[in-house]
């Protein structure tokens, strides 16, 4: 791990979920850092959405066997928390700003900093995907690759506005009560795992429904400022110089932000994966979906599965050129539902 510099620090360490996890104080506020692994190999940060942190955003993902030794194998995994969304936080101190989408982008370079990373690869979902686009924005020469999950790029239209101010009204008065998470839920779920009068929820429905339930309600509303606030980045994707994978829930309600995204992206280096049956949070709902396309994406940068790599891979992520076919949609799962995949390339 890097020297502490500045106002920017680790502050306290403790052993958590077979991980280990730092809080990193940084230039914008205390974060949380969950690591996983061994930190000689290259690194996969990763960011969830609103109220969500590694376990409930990507528990699914990483409890998913091949999903699981794919990543692991490849990486040290570094999952960012938004500031007080980590496992048994306690309420932001009202005397503590609310950080803006830039503050946050800023905590990852710092966090980056800390460990003594260079070029990472990052996994962010929603709100974390907005997130780590911006970093990488900001950061270009720190970030190898990017795999989003039902992103943003936009600023809020007006009923995503009205929508989030009437949820952080919500919370500011009742706190995470059941109509807060029901709205959560939709933003995260499809209809068919939320169920209804005659169908139960889901038991991953159930699981996200409980875990919501230790969110502190005071840093839930302040993350949701702080990406309610968020500002157009559209004009600024081409300023990527990493290659870039799309997921997508179809029934999400963020799908159309995506396929925006997806289309300002340079055509050259980047691929949407559309799942079927789907809402936002496809890392949970549907994370099988995930595996050959990030198979392959992961193909050109030298990183293999365990059963087609050997040894322990320890340089830093350096992307060689991907060949059209590896990109194709039979080779990222178009035939093998749920996934539909659209990809543009120019050869």
């Amino acid at each position: 791990m890097g020297e502490s510099s500045g106002s920017v620090s680790v502050d306290v360490e403790r052993i958590s979920l077979g991980g280990k996890e730092h809080f990193i104080k940084t230039r914008h506020g205390t974060v949380s850092v969950a690591v996983f692994g061994e930190q000689e190999k290259p690194a996969l940060v990763t960011y969830p959405d609103v109220a969500l942190n590694h376990v409930s955003c990507f528990q699914g993902l990483f409890f998913c066997p091949e999903a699981a030794s794919l990543l692991l194998h490849n990486f040290c995994i570094y999952h960012i928390s938004p500031p007080g969304h980590e496992l048994g936080a306690a309420p932001v101190s009202s005397h503590v700003p609310i950080p803006s989408v830039d503050d946050l982008a800023d905590q990852i370079a710092d966090v980056l900093d800390i460990f003594g990373l260079g070029s990472v690869m990052c996994l962010g979902v929603t709100a974390g995907a907005y997130i780590l686009t911006l970093f990488a924005i900001k950061y270009r020469e720190r970030v190898a690759g990017l795999i989003l999950v039902s992103p943003l790029c936009k600023a809020p239209c007006w009923t995503e506005w009205l929508y989030n101010k009437v949820i952080s009204n919500l919370l500011y008065f009742y706190g995470m009560c059941g109509l807060v998470k029901d709205c959560l839920l939709q933003r995260y779920f499809s209809k068919e795992v939320r169920g209804g009068a005659q169908v139960p929820e889901s038991d991953i429905v159930q699981a996200c429904r409980s875990l919501l339930n230790e969110r502190q309600s005071k840093n839930v509303w302040c993350f949701l400022q702080s990406i309610n606030g968020r500002y157009d980045i559209t004009e600024e994707l081409h300023r990527l110089q990493c290659r870039t994978l799309v997921f997508v829930g179809e029934d999400s309600p963020f799908y159309s932000d995506a396929l925006h995204m997806t289309s300002k992206l340079d055509r050259r280096c980047s691929a949407l994966v559309e799942v079927q049956a789907c809402g936002s949070l496809v890392t949970e709902e549907q994370p099988h979906a995930m595996l050959i396309p990030m198979e392959y994406f992961f193909i050109g940068y030298g990183l293999y599965r365990p059963s087609q790599f050997t040894g322990s891979p320890r340089s830093p992520l350096s992307p060689s050129c991907i060949s059209p076919e590896l990109l194709s949609p039979e080779s990222m799962g178009v035939k093998l539902k749920p996934i539909k995949t659209r990809v543009s390339l120019d050869i």
